[in-house]
């Protein structure tokens, strides 16, 4: 290397390092107005003091952060600056901060004020007593409880908060409370987002509004448009009814909830409760859509009646109520049970109506297979529709009819292959305590009757034809059979009884098909195969406000002035010391748990 080119590396390192001298330099504080200025013996060594003047504040910039005072005390070698009374920081457009006092660092590049602090942002204004603010993070953070206001969504408080400015996201912690005009939401944990009004809860959380209540422990809320999701624990109270499942939607506007997988809807004002694994409410319509395995359970108080179809329909007030299932219904109470395609419930008049469809004509192989079938104690009754009519009061059967087509058959009680057979156009039955005693059969009346005396021993077999016949029962046996219009009559000896006609045309013994159980109510159900439910992620803490990368800089910050107290270290928060969301939970938990066994 020639000398001369010695001498210009020399001389462009010279400069390289005076520019990186002279940038550096003008990264520090710069006082933009002072006012008055002055120096105290109440500050350390090299430290200005700065005091406004009639005409303005006194004004300081650092790296496009601007901030005014009434006076300020300039630690020069340690680039640190406090500030005292009606404060105003501000960074660019979005972001204005004012407080009575603020201290700043100029290496650190972070800001703790306090006082009657107020934070406004283009969505959202945060109020608190302290508050730091890290601008190299674009973060500010309170734990002595803060207050965010957000014209659209409402107020929110809460003990620990954070606001990360890039994404223009709060993340409140324990004791957060949103009030709203409409409702007040009550959580742990709270993400909420001010540009579209999203709010994410984790841990025991509820909203209430004046006519619902949620409860959730992980959810999802737009709070501009009131709808969200819930998951883990999810339920919805109104208008004495609970709406639970893994998976729930609510559109406050519409009044509208949905609900997915293992739903249970708890009415204790109708004593019933629906479940399935896909519903929809609409509470102006007070109405409940549910099916994947749907089951309506209606509470008595000695016996409830359970009903299980492919989809089930409640709508109507208290006093008109309707229940509506479709498609291949099933009915069990201890003393009853039946089959039929649809079934049309008429709480207010206690009128249940089992329904054969007319897309299954009598033509159709199946068909008598999906004609409406009742059990009654050892009693089965067909036809093509049947009505059943209880009393609302006592909830007891009062009465049935059977139109066309009727048949009531029962099984012999010793021979293994007879069967009491009764058909006709029409069949009225009457109960008593829940059981059958009295049958009328109009029209068209044939009997095959095995007789027997009081030894049970058997008689002779009755086949018989009239226009009309009227049977009275007692424990389950005839005692007594009236024939109206008698046509033809005649008893066999039952070896004289011709096989072919044992049984009456339209004969279809069905007592395999009769539920003994709730549980028989599901066994010819295919496979269930539920949706797999995802939901919000799982709650992951936050990193801590002061990490490794913020304690670096610190230390740094007091290297230039080792003999002196290190500003940049001073008011630093703590550690985000919240109870643990879960020992939170599970004493919820036993709350909740206690709440549920006083209500049941």
């Amino acid at each position: 290397m020639t000398l001369k080119r010695f001498k210009f590396l020399i001389l462009f390192v010279c400069l390289v390092v005076g520019f990186i001298n002279f940038a550096q330099e003008k990264q520090k504080i710069t006082v933009e107005y002072s006012g008055n200025t002055s120096t105290s013996p109440d500050v350390e060594d090299g430290a200005l003091v700065f005091l406004r003047d009639k005409s303005q504040q006194v004004h300081f910039i650092h790296k496009g952060v601007n901030v005014w005072c009434d006076k300020a005390i300039y630690y020069e070698d340690q680039d640190y600056l406090e500030a005292f009374s009606n404060v105003v920081m501000k960074q660019g457009d979005t972001i204005n901060m004012v407080a009575k006092y603020v201290e700043y660092s100029g290496k650190t590049q972070r800001a703790y004020a306090r006082g009657n602090v107020v934070l406004t942002e283009p969505q959202s204004t945060l109020k608190t007593d302290t508050l730091h603010f890290d601008r190299i993070k674009q973060q500010a953070y309170y734990n002595t409880g803060g207050t965010v206001v957000r014209d659209s969504s409402g107020t929110i408080t809460s003990k620990i908060g954070r606001y990360y400015m890039s994404a223009s996201k709060y993340q409140f912690v324990q004791d957060v409370v949103l009030v709203n005009p409409n409702y007040t939401l009550n959580t742990e944990r709270l993400d909420f987002f001010t540009e579209n009004g999203y709010a994410y809860l984790f841990g025991p959380s509820t909203i209430t509004g004046e006519t619902s209540k949620i409860y959730c422990e992980r959810g999802f809320y737009d709070t501009n448009k009131n709808v969200g999701h819930f998951q883990k624990k999810a339920k919805i109270d109104y208008d004495n009814r609970t709406v639970e499942g893994d998976s729930l939607y609510f559109d406050r506007t519409k009044s509208f909830a949905s609900a997915t997988n293992n739903i249970t809807v708890t009415d204790t004002l109708n004593n019933s409760i629906v479940k399935g694994h896909y519903a929809e409410v609409w509470r102006e319509k007070d109405s409940v859509f549910i099916t994947k395995r749907a089951l309506a359970i209606t509470i008595q108080e000695r016996d409830s009646v359970y009903m299980h179809a492919d989809t089930l329909m409640l709508t109507g007030k208290e006093n008109n109520r309707i229940t509506r299932a479709y498609y291949n219904v099933r009915l069990y109470k201890s003393d009853m049970a039946g089959k039929a395609d649809s079934v049309h419930v008429d709480h207010k008049k206690g009128l249940t109506q089992m329904i054969n469809l007319s897309r299954f004509s009598t033509g159709d192989a199946f068909s008598a297979k999906r004609k409406p079938v009742l059990w009654n104690l050892g009693n089965q009754m067909t036809g093509d529709t049947i009505h059943l009519i209880s009393n609302v009061i006592t909830e007891k059967l009062d009465s049935l009819k059977v139109f066309e087509n009727a048949f009531l058959v029962s099984k012999d009680t010793i021979s293994e292959d007879g069967f009491n057979q009764i058909k006709g156009k029409r069949l009225i039955g009457l109960f008593k305590d829940n059981e059958l005693y009295n049958v009328d059969i109009i029209k068209n009346a044939e009997v095959i009757y095995y007789l027997r005396n009081d030894k049970n021993e058997l008689v002779g077999i009755n086949k018989s034809k009239s226009g009309s016949i009227n049977i009275q029962i007692e424990n389950q046996e005839i005692v007594e059979t009236r024939f109206i219009n008698q046509m033809d009559a005649q008893l066999f000896p039952e070896s004289e009884f011709p096989k072919a006609g044992k049984r009456l045309r339209g004969f279809d013994w069905r007592g395999e098909e009769r539920p003994n159980s709730v549980e028989d109510l599901f066994k010819d159900d295919p496979p269930l195969e539920l949706p797999t439910i995802k939901g919000l992620d799982a709650y992951v803490p936050p990193e801590e406000f002061i990490d490794d990368e913020v304690t670096k800089r610190i230390n740094d910050a007091g290297k230039a002035t080792p003999k002196k107290e290190n500003k940049a270290a001073r008011n630093l928060p703590k550690k985000n010391t919240v109870t643990p969301l879960t020992e939170r939970e599970k004493k919820q938990k036993a709350l909740n748990e206690e709440a549920t066994k006083a209500g049941q």
